[in-house]
């Protein structure tokens, strides 16, 4: 078995183990959430990006003064997902000051992507395709093209960030030892040795991390803690916070690494807990250094505030909620039916379409509603609806690997905001010879799909 289907085995391509549940009980009159949902519900009127804006002002209430948003996905990879994605974060971004797109993918990626968009140099299609797999999407390059525009005719720019510690590239390299300099020559020779001895010359964070796991446990261990004491003292011997924190991404990737895959039952969840953790930390950091408003993407099961799944004992979105406290709104998405783009028991990338959700699924009833797509505030949702949204049931949510479990959810517990889209479709993926490997979603018949 390959490195990359072992960690997926083992959890680390991100998501987690579903519960195994019994249906819900059919609805009485007297508790059918229906009626109750039908009032409180706002229509969507389209997902595409650049439809007008009218239908998402009640969004725009709902995230108040948030300053970090949260918006999920039920699948990695559905177009409507990622277009109504670029939709908000341009809503937000002309009517609410948000300046950061952040996606949860690699921090050294996320630099590559930033500075086309604050400068243009590079090819973000060409980026995503070498870089990963699931968001090498035309909807992720177009949403990228925008805020490239955007900046162009606006002083006030836009940024791209990436949250996720998987991947210790070039880039993040570049920005410590570009500080480093004639200023701390000792450090400096250091981060250069590390670079070396980790043989960078690949730009290719799924072909790396497999071959880098392979290492033994105790060098993986050896070269993490060596990352995190050269971090130290950096961040004893100078004031350059953006040098800081590219030390601490670099020491936060190789502390990731050096958990042991063989170990799955045990070695998971602590390192889900502490993906989660810097994930939140990162975006957090970023959010106070820049002073942007943010959103951020992810799959549902990084954004929520509940986890179903014990390898993930602890969620982005709760570590946010806990550093922000309401200054972070979140966003959970769902779908009756349609498509998405997944890997299969082989790891090749196909795409799947799934029927209507079955009878006791959350979103059989929330395709009763009267609108087709629409939005719900489930702080402010009428008792009738409340009751029925913090109750668990089965709740379709795919991550990067298909077929996969479904997890038990109660959506008013895990989300401030619930999307629901009667349908979506594949993303239009861009071609690429890369296979997935340490990533978080959901759902997942082998630990850590999300």
């Amino acid at each position: 078995m390959s490195v990359t289907r072992c960690l997926v085995a083992a959890g680390l391509t991100l998501l987690s183990l579903s519960l195994v549940a019994a249906p819900a009980q059919a609805s009485t009159p007297s508790d059918d959430p229906v009626r109750a949902l039908n009032r409180h519900a706002q229509p969507i009127r389209s997902t595409e990006p650049f439809a007008r804006a009218a239908d998402l002002r009640g969004l725009e209430r709902a995230i108040g003064q948030a300053s970090v948003v949260g918006v999920g996905e039920a699948t990695h990879s559905s177009h409507e997902f990622f277009t109504l994605k670029h939709r908000i974060f341009r809503q937000l971004v002309e009517r609410k000051g948000f300046r950061t797109f952040s996606l949860e993918i690699a921090w050294s990626t996320g630099l590559r992507l930033n500075e086309y968009v604050l400068t243009g140099k590079g090819d973000p299609a060409a980026i995503l395709r070498a870089e990963d797999a699931v968001w090498a999407t035309q909807e992720y390059v177009d949403l990228l093209k925008w805020m490239r525009a955007y900046n162009r005719s606006h002083r006030d720019k836009l940024r791209f960030m990436g949250n996720d510690p998987v991947y210790p590239g070039n880039p993040v390299f570049a920005e410590v030892t570009g500080h480093l300099g004639q200023e701390h020559p000792a450090l400096l020779a250091a981060y250069q040795r590390l670079q070396a001895r980790l043989r960078l010359a690949t730009t290719e964070p799924e072909a790396w991390r497999n071959a880098y796991i392979e290492r033994p446990l105790a060098e993986r261990k050896a070269v993490a803690a060596e990352a995190a004491s050269m971090h130290r003292k950096l961040a004893r011997a100078s004031r350059n916070e953006w040098a800081v924190q590219n030390a601490l991404v670099i020491a936060q990737t190789l502390h990731l690494l050096a958990f042991d895959f063989t170990r799955p039952e045990e070695e998971a969840p602590r390192a889900m807990l502490f993906r989660d953790r810097t994930m939140a930390e990162n975006t957090a950091w970023w959010h106070r250094y820049t002073g942007d408003k943010v959103v951020l993407s992810a799959h549902n099961g990084h954004v929520g505030y509940v986890s179903p799944d014990r390898y993930y004992p602890k969620l982005q979105g709760a570590f946010l909620r806990d550093q922000l406290g309401r200054k972070y709104v979140n966003i959970g998405m769902s779908y009756y039916q349609g498509g998405f783009n997944a890997q299969d028991e082989t790891g090749a990338w196909k795409e799947f379409h799934l029927g209507p959700a079955p009878a006791g699924y959350n979103e059989h009833t929330l395709d009763q509603v009267r609108y087709r797509d629409f939005l719900i505030d489930t702080r402010t949702a009428p008792a009738a609806a409340r009751g029925w949204l913090d109750k668990t049931r089965p709740t379709r949510d795919v991550g990067t690997a298909y077929p996969d479990p479904d997890n038990l959810i109660a959506l008013g517990r895990s989300y401030d905001l619930v999307v629901h889209l009667h349908r979506v479709t594949p993303a239009r993926r861009l071609t690429s010879p890369l296979q997935r490997s340490l990533r978080p979603q959901s759902g997942a018949g082998r630990a850590g799909s999300r």
